[in-house]
């Protein structure tokens, strides 16, 4: 079986690194630079430490990067730059025009590329998480998941679809939250919340208890606000609008100070935490 980098087991990429290993794959985590509690979740997984990128990648055939959206350029230039031939698999929520810019980066490095988008919540069971995969090279890789939690969907051979398929369903599941939370915040400012919640109650019931529920947004709003940035240059590349998702990823800057925030805040806190800026 090939061994495997995952670069950087986040609670997203510390389940898929143990998908793999519940499946018998080696899956090194680099701990250089990394925090304590990156290495509880590695740990935690099953993961294999390496001390250095380039001590991992010495007998790597393939390597994953699961990282906030704005870091995934830089993780791939770095894996670029050392002695890497097999392949990589971008599965960041970026924009399609940045997953075909890493993989001409990679390309002309003499790795292989393949891009990924995944779709769901951290993988603790089956059936819950997706991952998309598009390239000429996905076969490979969908094989190292079999028999796992994670399910693989086969896009097409080009590269920059997995990502357009995530984009897309993030556009909507993470742009309606920032939605709904500046609309909550409209109303408390017009002191018009109750009368609000009351007319949802008879007409769109179901936005009630969701409005209630998207503060547990603000813990990741630090990572959603670049994602949000790649939503909206993807719009603008198709020539569509893009202020949707640039005034939604505004929204989640607002809330970035929540990250990692113990009691998580309730929807009165998000919203004071969006009114002060």
């Amino acid at each position: 079986m090939p061994t495997i980098v995952l670069l950087h087991p986040g609670a997203m990429g510390a389940s898929i690194g143990r998908a793999l290993v519940d499946v018998g794959h080696e899956v090194k985590w680099v701990s250089e630079g990394r925090s304590p509690a990156t290495r509880s979740r590695a740990l935690d997984a099953g993961l294999t430490e390496a001390s250095s990128l380039a001590l991992a990648l010495e007998s790597a055939e393939v390597v994953f990067s699961v990282c906030p959206p704005a870091a995934a350029g830089d993780v791939a230039t770095s894996v670029g730059r050392l002695t890497f031939d097999g392949i990589y698999v971008d599965a960041n929520a970026i924009a399609p025009q940045s997953a075909r810019r890493i993989d001409d980066n990679l390309t002309s490095c003499g790795v292989t590329f393949v891009d990924g988008g995944i779709v769901g919540p951290p993988a603790l069971g089956s059936g819950t998480t997706r991952l998309y995969l598009s390239g000429p090279n996905t076969a490979p890789i969908a094989s190292l998941f079999e028999g796992s939690v994670i399910e693989t969907r086969l896009v097409d051979h080009r590269p920059g679809s997995a990502s357009a398929v995530k984009i897309c369903y993030a556009a909507w599941t993470k742009g309606t939250a920032a939605l709904l939370l500046a609309i909550r915040t409209l109303a408390e400012a017009e002191d018009v919340a109750e009368e609000l919640v009351n007319e949802w109650t008879t007409s769109i019931p179901e936005l009630v208890g969701r409005s209630e529920g998207v503060a547990r947004s603000a813990l990741k709003a630090w990572r959603f606000a670049p994602e949000m940035e790649e939503i909206a240059a993807t719009f603008i590349a198709a020539g569509l609008p893009g202020g949707f998702h640039e005034a939604a990823a505004e929204i989640f800057q607002r809330l970035a100070g929540f990250r990692d925030a113990v009691p998580a805040p309730g929807l009165a806190g998000a919203i004071e935490r969006i009114q002060n800026r």
